[in-house]
């Protein structure tokens, strides 16, 4: 089939999803309230809580929740075809990522701005509580880990791509105050920062940066690694105006643009989607496609790090509840967009059948190289870039992504750190410094303790990660369904996504301790059963809540 009718019906069934879904969702089942006083106007501190233009803030949320994910994912999936990816993509996005992530943000709006974790407690009960902060933390230290071995990969692999990455944060650094300190109108900051972003990007393969192979025993790509997590560390310090909001406002609009010139060059080169529709000749070690599809795309059809992102650091910029359409719906399309261009990168971007399968020759394969080598190829028939310029165009937006997602997860575990400081009444836990080395330091153990010198002990646990991710969805979808009901509203909106992600992601974790069995991986074997103790004790817990809701009960603890 033609890449074309793939990507036009693509965007126009999201498109309806935004226009339409949304619009209800947000009027009659969230019954968003612009008058009400958000948290970022209750505790405006300039730095945490800071009233954000909502296109401004649509950048953070979409970027922070982008990552490197909705690409690696689909690129994944696609080893099962391109039509379940993506039929999963657009109806994921539609009616349960949009949803998923507009409520979230609503829900910690509603509630000072608390994070999921937090109002768990409130809204479920304590044990509740205990789950959600365990899963929670697994996902911070996959997602941290995992993307620093991704962006390190990637800036050795493609190191004309080193210069356009660390640049544009000083890009965002002169956009924050120009922003912030009122200088320049919004459009024109726009224009100076995309057209300073692509300068780099010029000059990347004019100037590429390769670090020392080995350096005091550590090879270069493990040096990316401490690199980045010193980078990250500064960057959750920092107000939110100074470094994040910007760096995130600029890299939406890159993708935009990105996304533009990706699908103008479909339009016009029109490649055929190679790889196949379903397929039936599967290498010998690819799972089932149900439940694993469901997992392997978490992010470009619903992820629970968004609710993290939600109500970690969105809920607390919220200028309007209304702008909680835009900014959290909106930016699940805008992922969804990216995980299409995925797909059509990993399909259509292959001459014939025969290469696409010499790079799927097993489970695992594709992913962000697929992406960029397939995106390259297409953008190169379609517009005429050079073929190098066109891969350093798009790994400086996976990097992009993949780093702001790092930002905002550190200063989520930080966070998650400082709350347990305030729940087991640590004080020095609840201090900014102590709490951001606690996260830095519990990465890097992983990174270098479980990987060894080159820092890519975050692959370990990967495997577990689109399970944790999605049990983690389930448990937002939970914490939101319960508001509802509190509230008299309609729930099953967000009831039927939580039944269908918990039936999946037990489903998933079953079959995977199958798998790691069978392996002799007694490490995942036996996180995989604290991970499916913990999505059947979720399953518990909303039955148990929702009956006594149904019933009339107040009290929930």
């Amino acid at each position: 089939m033609n890449s074309i009718f793939v990507l036009i019906l693509g965007i126009v069934a999201m498109a309806l999803g935004y226009f339409i879904y949304s619009k209800f969702i947000a009027e009659k089942i969230y019954k968003l309230d612009a008058n009400f006083r958000t948290p970022a106007h209750e505790f405006e501190d300039g730095v945490d809580f800071v009233p954000t233009n909502k296109f401004v803030l649509w950048g953070h949320h979409f970027t922070s929740v982008a990552g490197a994910a909705p690409i690696i994912g689909p690129a994944i999936a696609v080893i099962w075809g391109w039509v379940p990816a993506f039929l999963w993509v657009i109806f994921g996005t539609i009616f349960f990522a949009g949803v998923h992530d507009a409520g979230a943000i609503w829900a910690s709006n509603r509630n000072k701005a608390k994070s999921i974790g937090a109002l768990t407690g409130d809204i479920v009960g304590k044990r509740a509580r205990s789950l959600f902060m365990i899963v929670i933390f697994l996902v911070l230290l996959m997602v941290n880990a995992v993307f620093a071995v991704v962006i390190a990969g990637l800036l050795v692999d493609f190191n004309s791509a080193v210069v356009p990455v660390w640049g544009a944060i000083f890009v965002a650094l002169i956009i924050g105050q120009l922003i912030y300190r009122k200088l320049v109108g919004l459009i024109a900051v726009s224009i100076i920062g995309v057209i300073a972003l692509y300068a780099l990007i010029g000059l990347g393969p004019v100037f590429p940066v390769a670090l020392p192979e080995t350096f005091m025993g550590l090879s270069d790509r493990a040096q990316w690694i401490v690199i980045l997590f010193g980078y990250a560390a500064i960057a959750s310090l920092l107000p939110v105006w100074m470094l994040l909001q910007p760096r995130d406002y600029i890299n939406g609009l890159q993708l935009f643009i990105g996304l533009i010139l990706l699908y103008a060059a479909v339009l016009i080169a029109g490649p055929n989607m190679v790889a196949p529709a379903f397929n039936t000749d599967l290498p010998a070690n690819t799972p089932s496609m149900i439940p694993l599809l469901f997992v392997t795309i978490a992010c470009g059809a619903i992820s629970g790090f968004h609710g993290l992102v939600a109500g970690g650091t969105t809920s607390k910029q919220l200028d309007k509840e209304t702008d909680a359409r835009f900014v959290g719906y909106f930016g699940a399309v805008g992922e969804g967009s990216l995980a299409l261009a995925a797909i059509i990168a990993a399909c259509a971007g292959f001459a014939t059948f025969g290469d696409w399968q010499a790079v799927y020759h097993s489970f695992g394969q594709g992913g962000v190289n697929a992406f960029v080598a397939g995106g390259a190829s297409i953008i190169s028939e379609g517009i005429g870039l050079s073929e190098n310029l066109a891969q350093t165009l798009l790994t400086v937006m996976a990097v992009l992504f993949a780093g702001t997602t790092m930002d905002t997860g550190l200063r989520l575990q930080r966070y998650i750190f400082q709350e347990w400081g305030s729940i087991y009444n640590i004080s020095w836990m609840q201090r900014v410094v102590p709490a951001t080395l606690l996260a830095v330091g519990a990465c890097l153990l992983l990174a270098f303790g479980a990987g060894g010198a080159d820092g890519s002990g975050g692959l370990t646990i990967w495997p577990l990660f689109g399970t944790t991710n999605q049990l983690l969805a389930g448990l937002t979808l939970l914490v939101i369904t319960v508001m509802l009901v509190r509230y008299g509203r309609p729930m099953y909106v967000t009831l039927i996504p939580l039944i269908f992600l918990l039936v999946m992601t037990v489903a998933a974790l079953v079959l995977q301790l199958h798998t790691f069995y069978n392996q002799q991986d007694w490490f995942l074997f036996g996180l995989d059963i604290v991970v499916l103790i913990a999505a059947i004790l979720i399953a518990l817990e909303c039955g148990s809540v929702l009956t006594r809701l149904r019933k009339g009960e107040k009290n929930l603890e």
